[in-house]
Parts: C-alpha cells; sequence; structure tokens
C-alpha cells in the first residue's frame, strides 16, 4: 500500500503551457491625403502691365499678317506652276536624274503654305488667350510662361519644358 499512496502522492505532470499566437499585423492607415491646393486662375493683367501686352498683340498681329502675305504668295505661285504646267513635263530625265520640277516645285511651294496657314492659326489662338485673360499661361500645365519667352516667341502657348522634344519646323 505504500506504494499505492507513494502513486497517489505523485503529482500529475504539468500542464503545458499554451503558446500564444501571435495576431495577424493589422494594416495601418496610411495618412490622409491632403488635397491639393486649388489652382488660382493666373490672369494676365496681373502677371503682365497693359503696355507690355499691347506692345505683344501689336507683335503677334504684324507677325500675322507677314505670314499671311507669304502663304498668299506661296499659293499663287502653286497655281501659276499648275497653270503653265504642260503636259510633256511629266516625262523623266535619266540622264539628269530630274523627275517632274515643276510638281516638285508646287508641292513645296503648297507644304511651305500650309506651314504659314498653321503659323497664323497659332497668332490667332495667342490673340484670343490676350481677349480670354489666359495668355501667357501654359495650355499643358496651367503654370506661368516665362515673360523672356513670350517675349521671343508671342504665340507660345506652352512652357519650354513641355515642348514636345525634336525639331520644330519654326
Amino acid at each position: 500500500m505504500a506504494k499505492k499512496k507513494a502513486a497517489a502522492n505523485k503529482k500529475a505532470p504539468a500542464k503545458k503551457k499554451a503558446v500564444a499566437k501571435k495576431a495577424a499585423p493589422t494594416k495601418k492607415k496610411a495618412p490622409a491625403k491632403k488635397k491639393a491646393p486649388a489652382k488660382k486662375k493666373i490672369s494676365a493683367k496681373a502677371r503682365f502691365n497693359a503696355a507690355w501686352l499691347k506692345k505683344q498683340r501689336e507683335a503677334l498681329l504684324a507677325e500675322r499678317a507677314s505670314y499671311t502675305r507669304h502663304a498668299e504668295f506661296l499659293e499663287a505661285e502653286a497655281d501659276q506652276l499648275a497653270r503653265e504646267r504642260e503636259p510633256g513635263d511629266v516625262q523623266f530625265d535619266e540622264e539628269s536624274g530630274e523627275g517632274d520640277s515643276i510638281a516638285v516645285e508646287r508641292d513645296r511651294d503648297l507644304q511651305l503654305s500650309a506651314q504659314a496657314r498653321a503659323a497664323i492659326q497659332e497668332i490667332d489662338d495667342a490673340l484670343e488667350r490676350i481677349k480670354k485673360d489666359t495668355y501667357g499661361i501654359s495650355v499643358v500645365s496651367g503654370l506661368p510662361i516665362p515673360k523672356e519667352r513670350l517675349e521671343a516667341i508671342p504665340y507660345a502657348d506652352k512652357r519650354v519644358e513641355e515642348k514636345a522634344t525634336g525639331m520644330s519646323w519654326r
């Protein structure tokens, strides 16, 4: 019996402590995004004085007149070349390597005229921006175009860094 008592006195093995499971990390909330301040409308009249804007307008009108004369001259020349063209002009001279030189010259005149007409449209757009009080504001970003750029290119509608890369035809 002594053994039984000894067995009864024997304590049960200690229970293993449960290992605490780590909870999944909670996602931290991102800080609330601050709204960008509303862009202030930049006025051309506020940036430039009236005399400077008048000077720019006059420069644009003078440049427009020049491009218009140039385009009209080129178109008249192209029309004259078309009228003077004879059916025999379409021959190809193998010795000289020249083809239809009148057609080539006419095509060149029409392309140059189209470029002049595109410049006239850019100038008209700039004149409209002066009327709308948005002259000197980039049409891409809404940021001001530096005064120096506008003095060099009065019809500029973009900042230098926004201008497409590559060679420009003007």
